[in-house]
Parts: C-alpha cells; sequence; structure tokens
C-alpha cells in the first residue's frame, strides 16, 4: 500500500529504463514489510537531480552510468572507502546530507569469492570506468595481480596508476595468461549482444570468467567461456549482492541475496519469454 508515509528511493542515471534495481528492491521491500518505493529517474542535469533528491525528501538512489565517478564531488559527504575508490554507487539522503558509498565492490568481490581465492590471482580487468575502479578496489584489498585493459588508454593508464596495477595496451590482450578475466564494461550488452570484449583465443579450461553485463544473462563472452570449460560468473551474481548491501544502507535490513537472485532471474525468463 503506498501512502503518505511512504519512503522513496530511485535509481539515477542514463540509460535506466533496462534497470532491473526496481523489480530487485522493490520486491525485497515487501518481502521485508518496508513501507518503500523504488523508482528509475532517467537524468539529464546531475546537479539538478540531487538537489531534487533533497527537495523532496527521497531517502536514497543508486547512481549508475555515467554519473558513479561524476557525483563523488557534488555530495555532502563520502564514505570513506567510496572515496578511496574514486566512485560511489549509493547515495544515502540522512536528514538532507547526501552520503556517497559504494557497494559496487562489495558484490564484485562476493561474487568472486564463490567461485575462486583472488590472492595472488593473475587477473585481467577490461574497463576504466565507475565499475572497474570498484572491481580494482577489490582486487586490491584481496591481493591480486591485476593487469587493466581498456580501448580508453588514458583512462586506463591513469586507474592502473591509481590502483597500483599495471596497464596494457588492448592490442596485447592475446599475449597475457591470466586465471581470471573480468569484464567490467558494457560490451556485449542489449541491443549488441553480438559483441565479446575478448578474443575467444585468450579463454582457456579452468580459468573464472566474471561478466557485470547482465543483459542478456549469457553473454557472448560468457557463452564461449562455458565452451571452453571456464568457470563463469554473470552480471545478476554482482547485482544481487551490491544491492542487498545497498538495501542495508539505506534501512539498517539485510535482505535475503538467495531471494532477491531468484526474482532477478525469474525476470530475465519472463522477458526473454516475452511475458510479464
Amino acid at each position: 500500500m503506498i501512502d503518505a508515509r511512504t519512503e522513496l528511493y530511485g535509481i539515477i542515471g542514463n540509460p535506466v529504463r533496462h534497470s532491473l534495481s526496481p523489480l530487485l528492491h522493490n520486491r525485497a521491500f515487501r518481502r521485508m514489510g518496508v513501507n518503500a518505493l523504488y523508482l528509475a529517474f532517467e537524468v539529464i542535469d546531475l546537479k539538478d537531480a540531487l538537489r531534487g533528491i533533497k527537495g523532496l525528501g527521497i531517502r536514497g538512489v543508486s547512481v549508475t552510468i555515467p554519473f558513479k565517478t561524476e557525483v563523488v564531488s557534488l555530495l555532502d559527504e563520502v564514505e570513506e572507502t567510496a572515496r578511496k575508490i574514486g566512485a560511489v554507487n549509493t547515495i544515502l539522503n540522512r536528514e538532507g546530507r547526501l552520503i556517497g558509498y559504494n557497494t559496487d565492490w562489495h558484490g564484485a568481490m562476493e561474487a568472486l569469492e564463490q567461485r575462486v581465492n583472488l590472492s595472488g590471482k593473475k587477473v585481467l580487468l577490461l574497463g576504466a570506468g565507475g565499475a572497474a575502479r570498484a572491481i580494482g578496489f577489490g582486487l586490491r584489498e584481496k591481493g591480486s595481480q591485476v593487469v587493466i585493459v581498456n580501448r580508453s588508454t588514458d583512462k586506463a593508464k591513469k586507474l592502473a596508476e591509481e590502483l597500483g596495477f599495471v596497464y596494457q595496451p588492448w592490442l596485447s590482450v592475446g599475449t597475457l595468461d591470466p586465471e581470471v578475466i573480468i569484464n567490467a564494461t558494457s560490451v556485449g550488452m542489449y541491443p549488441d549482444d553480438q559483441e565479446s570484449p575478448f578474443p575467444k583465443e585468450i579463454l582457456r579450461e579452468g580459468m573464472t570468467v566474471m561478466d557485470i553485463v547482465y543483459r542478456p544473462l549469457r553473454t557472448r563472452l560468457l557463452q564461449e567461456a562455458k565452451e571452453k570449460d571456464c568457470l563463469t560468473i554473470d552480471g545478476l551474481e554482482m547485482l544481487a549482492r551490491q544491492g542487498a548491501r545497498q538495501f542495508e544502507i539505506w534501512t539498517g535490513k539485510r535482505p535475503d541475496v538467495k531471494k532477491i537472485k531468484e526474482n532477478l532471474y525469474e525476470a530475465l525468463r519472463n522477458e526473454a519469454m516475452g511475458t510479464s
């Protein structure tokens, strides 16, 4: 029941119409008896959006592409880890003060560590945006040996330097021999789902391959990795876990990650079958 006491949450970004976050959080609100509603807000001007969050008393928002790094300097306060990462994907409105957090790194590390011990592992990380920053921070905390590649050379070099990683030019990717591969970009996302961020020649049996893209769930990268007998981790694993951490920051309650994943997988199955 939506009434005058219903608290409002949402996601800000552009585009956001494809996001599964409204389903994730609204289902969790209902299951846990929280009187709240979560909506998608497609934002053009980030500063205006932040003023609107304060003005309307919106209790919290998720932040997605392309605002995760830009938003850091516009908040009243940024939690220490998010400041170290240099990216925010979660905002809590505490009595008119907007406080930034990063739950992407929690979600990514939890998803990876379900399959592999990251300590000392050789990891190839593609990307240099907000998600790559968060994942890279987590990998550093876990003691991984990370090589960063990205089609935008300057951004990749800068991120590698900040995190103490190695940068390699894109053309050298085929010469690398990683144990873990992570796609932290939108390459392979619908409608360009026939693309893969990595040449399949780099894939080999026993490797762990993670893709943060979840639409489609089985990206071309993950399909090719499965064919090579790699361990694969789809984008919903990270989404569910980072979303659970967001929910906890906003409400003080920890939702059931297993149930969140069930909801997300069901939604994508229904979407694929053309049902609602």
